[in-house]
């Protein structure tokens, strides 16, 4: 094996990379923007417009956000089609093996770049794909940045047999992968908790025969007399207490004598209720070995101490012991929670999480239809809040019926969420003004008690910048108007787009001192000096054009002049708005030398600019 080898994924087609995509202008659909929006200045300098629905192909919209967004996003989600064969209604699900790979492939490049350091991103997939995919990601975004595959149960398996379609055995899992932009710098993940309703999980684990532990009552801790001391491992002291005169009682003797249910008395007592259990911890056997030191026995005991970590790290905090074997108290208060005035029990989740009661009323969530491809809210609710805090960017590149954009809105967390299909219109845009207008009940609404408020811009792909005319040269589209032709070539030179209101000429900047004016006049060396006249020191500027006299290529070392599309061509790929089921190559065009002759091609622009949209 030769030393340039290395283990990757390979398939036809793979080396046909899609460095050469477009980098397309943004361009806002006000009917559809809904709410209020406020821009604020991101960690990296740049503008954020408010919460962002993008209708068009996802490689073009990432490609898109890549200069402004860069390294911005804390937690992305996707659910990519899974190609199954199946043709869904809204995706071609479909797409042969390695066009699949190459599609991911591109999209997943785009997205690292996209994401945060301190981010991750979790992408769902199911058992046709998920091991390409595994590799895949390996190779994207580094195998040591792999965080977890998680296990997902999205249906409950019904009927004797058991069986599958074919020889198959039936399908109820997915997978979420997890990884890293950057292991080193992952943020720490909040818990993941499943919650149930205390009274009915007993009466469940009653019917299923499964023992439930929680069944004793602390109706008094008794008289408190100090007996001995010892230490833990740092020597620290641990004091020991008797306890005089405690009363305990079953949770069935306390609703007896009060006349009261078994779940009121969960209710009225939760904190006092108890298991008692072999703790894994070096603090009992050090409390043992001293009272076996003093020869002393007591049925119930107390400690005090100040632990070091954990929820109660730098404070005093009693634990209770009984019997020979000193059986620590583990308080049921410790593992419940209140919402709403309901007691929940919660319990860790691992890497299985089982949300078949999150898809029992799934179909109309969010008031819209989705067959096949919609997620519960409650399954995304929980990726958000264990990878971001409010005000954080979640983004959803494949966002099909707005559920990530939904659920992050109710949340309080910013997103940007991107479309391709007509669902941007029919199910996206609608979801998202329900949510904002407050008239969707569904989902987590009562969880996060949403009410309402907030926004979101509505943008769709500009077209193409340059576009093919009838002698197949590639010209500048007819449908950008100068606002748009500005921006685009912005964008292209790597310069943010904030036209000046005071300066014509600053269209743009890349720095304090540098500046970008684009102009759909012909140039000469008078209008040159005019604009050099009004340039302070230390500045200089990149003036865009579709023609300009031989003399402005000299005029000024502050001032450089391009033509347009010649200084465009063989940079990436244009013309071409669908990459959902295509191999990318980057064009075989030879890039021309600047003419200075005045170009010949018609004129494409107007100058009526009273209803230009708004650009981004």
């Amino acid at each position: 094996m030769g030393n340039n080898t290395k283990l990757e994924l390979t398939w036809i087609g793979k080396e046909a990379k899609g460095s050469g995509i477009e980098p397309r202008i943004l361009i806002e659909n006000p009917a559809l923007s809904h709410g209020i929006n406020e821009d604020i200045v991101l960690d990296n300098g740049c503008c954020w417009h408010g919460n962002m629905i993008i209708h068009g192909d996802n490689l073009l919209a990432l490609r898109a956000l890549e200069k402004e967004y860069s390294s911005t996003v804390q937690c992305i989600y996707i659910d990519p089609p899974y190609n199954t064969g199946n043709a869904f209604e809204h995706y071609d699900d479909g797409v042969e093996h390695s066009i699949w790979l190459s599609l991911m492939r591109e999209r997943l490049v785009l997205l690292r770049r996209l994401l945060a350091n301190t981010g991750s991103i979790w992408i769902q997939i199911d058992d046709e794909e998920q091991a390409y995919l595994k590799v895949l990601c390996d190779e994207v975004f580094g195998r040591r940045n792999f965080v977890n595959m998680i296990s997902v149960n999205m249906k409950n398996i019904a009927g004797a047999s058991g069986g599958g379609e074919d020889k198959r055995i039936k399908k109820n899992c997915e997978y979420i992968l997890v990884y890293a932009k950057d292991y080193d710098n992952l943020r720490t993940f909040e818990p993941a908790y499943k919650y149930s309703e205390i009274s009915e999980l007993v009466e469940r684990y009653r019917q299923e025969g499964v023992s439930w532990k929680y069944t004793s009552v602390l109706l008094d801790e008794g008289e408190k007399e100090y007996l001995t001391s010892t230490v833990d491992g740092e020597g620290n002291e641990i004091k020991v207490y008797a306890r005089r005169n405690m009363v305990v009682k079953s949770i069935g003797q306390v609703a007896k004598e009060n006349h009261i249910t078994e779940k009121e008395v969960y209710y009225r007592y939760g904190k006092q209720i108890f298991r008692t259990t072999m703790p894994q911890s070096s603090i009992r056997p050090r409390v043992m070995e001293r009272m076996k030191q003093l020869g002393l026995y007591e049925n119930n005991i107390s400690i005090e101490y100040v632990p070091k970590s954990g929820k109660n790290k730098g404070q005093v905090y009693t634990q209770f012991y009984s019997g020979e074997k000193y059986n620590l108290f583990a308080w049921l208060r410790d593992v419940l929670e209140e919402k709403d005035g309901k007691l929940y029990k919660k319990d860790l989740q691992g890497t299985y999480w089982d949300f078949t009661a999150g898809t029992k009323n799934l179909t109309k969530e969010g008031n819209v239809e989705f067959p096949n491809g919609k997620k519960p809210e409650s399954l995304i609710s929980r990726i958000i809040h264990m990878t971001t805090v409010e005000g954080e960017i979640v983004l959803d590149s494949f966002l099909g019926s707005g559920t990530t954009a939904a659920t992050a809105h109710k949340m309080g967390r910013r997103y940007i969420g991107v479309e391709m299909g007509e669902q941007a219109f029919s199910l996206c845009a609608p979801r998202l003004k329900s949510v904002i207008d407050g008239k969707d009940n569904g989902g987590v609404t009562a969880d996060f008690h949403w009410r309402g408020g907030g926004g979101f811009r509505f943008f769709n792909l500009a077209p193409s910048l340059l576009k093919k005319d009838t002698h197949g040269n590639l010209v500048v589209n007819q449908e950008y108007n100068p606002d748009m032709l500005a921006a685009a070539m912005a964008k292209m030179e790597g310069f943010t787009y904030e036209p000046s209101t005071e300066i014509f000429w600053k269209q743009g900047y890349s720095s304090e001192t540098d500046f970008i004016f684009t102009t759909t006049q012909f140039v000469t060396v008078e209008s040159l000096g005019a604009i050099l006249d009004t340039m302070a020191d230390g500045e200089s500027l990149l003036v865009c054009c579709k023609a300009f006299q031989p003399e402005c290529k000299s005029f000024s070392s502050r001032i450089s002049v391009k033509k347009i599309p010649s200084v465009l061509l063989g940079r990436c790929e244009f013309d071409h708005d669908d990459y959902s089921l295509n191999i990318i190559e980057l064009p075989q065009t030879e890039e021309l030398d600047d003419s200075e002759e005045l170009d010949n091609s018609p004129e494409t622009f107007s100058d009526d600019t009273s209803s230009e949209p708004s650009l981004f």
